[in-house]
């Protein structure tokens, strides 16, 4: 099983800290790329909040950096119309 192909939009994610942040975070996908994800962070650590704020409350974090907490409901699909 591919790890990186498993995440998508909307997933809640723990992602590593990485360069300015020092501490691990959690947050939101809010677009995915090949081998990225840009994450709107909702919860960090309190030294954090300079930084998080500078990011504008988002990262762009390597998928292998990246644990998924809670993946985001299937969209429902629309019912079929009888013709």
């Amino acid at each position: 099983m591919d790890h990186m192909a498993e995440l998508k939009l909307g997933d809640y994610v723990k992602a590593k800290k990485f360069n300015s942040l020092e501490h691990d975070f959690e947050g939101t996908i809010e677009k995915v790329y090949e081998n990225t994800v840009l994450v709107h962070i909702e919860k960090y650590d309190k030294e954090d909040r300079v930084t998080v704020t500078d990011f504008n409350e988002r990262a762009v974090v390597s998928k292998k950096l990246t644990k998924l907490l809670k993946a985001s409901p299937e969209p429902e699909k629309p019912a079929e119309l009888d013709a």
